[in-house]
């Protein structure tokens, strides 16, 4: 690991809500959450953490959330809004670097180990960008400085809302080591618990399996494995890099039995993508939609649409292809779309686009 990276993995705080609680102050220290009305069978997007108190969250109907808290307050997901505070966001960010990777509207890592700007220090620009976006935007955002990606994301999660975690090359030992094995990117649910059958709980129990072991029990996660629970991670902050695809995917506690559950679930995936796609717009051109589904035997089926544009209507067309597939619970979706190349953008203008299902299952 090159210690002398330094990273910040930047998150605002609710993002949705937090913008709804700006232009509407009287919300504040409410039970809010933004999405879709419950006459409507919708779903939740996001909510403040005084919902959360309640047991509401993301993903939850919003029927559901009523009962749980009846004072709760919903409001209509209005997007451009948030795109506008994104990018204002986003350009607070460039006035430290230019090493950039955008998440989402509201998450992005940034590398800032070659500016001077601060005395260098990583902490005080971090929390410099956090003044600015509560003075420019009026939001809280969270940040993670660490010496590479995989620390700085654990790390901006680590005291939200509006917190600042530090882990310093010098901590990384020892922060790693009682780190839960839950807590690195790729471990859900059944392989925590696989873990926590082999009594591997922290982060320096996996320390002690070699990469022979973690690839043969965990397949090709195992050798990043060996890795990240040592706290090394040599990805770097990609501004640049041609990206060829960006999707959103949920697995669920509980198996999703019918095709209108399925649709709920996928009406808030679409709005993590949407978001998720809306910064790579400006310089790459959608090719493709596709849907992703895992049924509950771990089979999985993929159908794709080419197409230049995202929408519900296709989204939620190509998961009925991928239902009709197997008449089988759900526990995942997965929505993405695929890039074209950036020197292929301006062909593509004079190019019919052929839409078509893919009638092909995996």
């Amino acid at each position: 690991m090159d210690t002398q990276r330094k990273i910040i993995h930047c998150d605002c705080d609710c993002f949705y809500a937090a913008i709804e609680e700006r232009d509407h102050p009287e919300l504040k220290n409410k039970p809010l959450a933004v999405g879709g009305s419950a006459d409507r069978r919708g779903v939740l997007t996001t909510c403040n953490y005084k919902a959360r108190a309640f047991g509401i969250h993301s993903a939850m109907p919003t029927a559901h959330a009523y009962r749980l808290c009846p004072d709760l307050i919903v409001m209509p997901v209005r997007m451009q809004q948030y795109r506008d505070a994104s990018a204002i966001i986003k350009q607070i960010f460039k006035r430290f670097t230019d090493k950039i990777q955008p998440l989402s509207l509201d998450e992005a890592f940034l590398d800032v180990s070659d500016t001077n700007l601060h005395h260098g220090s990583a902490t005080l620009i971090a929390r410099e960008i956090k003044r600015l976006v509560l003075e420019e935007v009026g939001i809280t955002i969270s940040a993670g400085v660490a010496p590479n990606k995989f620390l700085a994301k654990i790390a901006s999660d680590w005291d939200k809302p509006d917190g600042l975690t530090v882990i310093t090359p010098d901590d990384v030992a020892g922060f790693i080591a009682e780190l839960p094995v839950k807590k690195i990117f790729g471990v859900g649910k059944v392989t925590a618990k696989k873990m926590s059958r082999m009594n591997i709980e922290t982060c320096e129990d996996l320390q002690g399996y070699d990469q022979v072991w973690l690839i043969d029990n965990f397949g090709t996660f195992g050798a990043r494995l060996y890795n990240l629970c040592r706290g090394i991670d040599e990805r770097e902050v990609s501004s640049s890099g041609a990206r060829k695809s960006y999707s959103s995917e949920r697995t669920y506690n509980q198996d999703l039995v019918d095709a209108e559950d399925c649709v709920e679930a996928l009406n808030v995936i679409y709005q993590d993508l949407e978001d998720g796609v809306a910064p790579h717009l400006e310089k790459y051109n959608i090719k493709k939609v596709f849907v992703k589904l895992k049924f509950n035997d771990f089979t999985q089926t993929t159908a794709e649409k080419s197409t230049t544009s995202l929408s519900l209507e296709v989204a939620q067309d190509l998961l009925e292809v991928a239902l009709s597939r197997k008449e089988l619970p759900v526990r995942l979706i997965g929505l993405g779309v695929g890039f074209m190349p950036p020197e292929q953008n301006q062909l593509a203008m004079f190019e019919d686009q052929e839409n078509h299902v893919s009638p092909t299952a995996n």
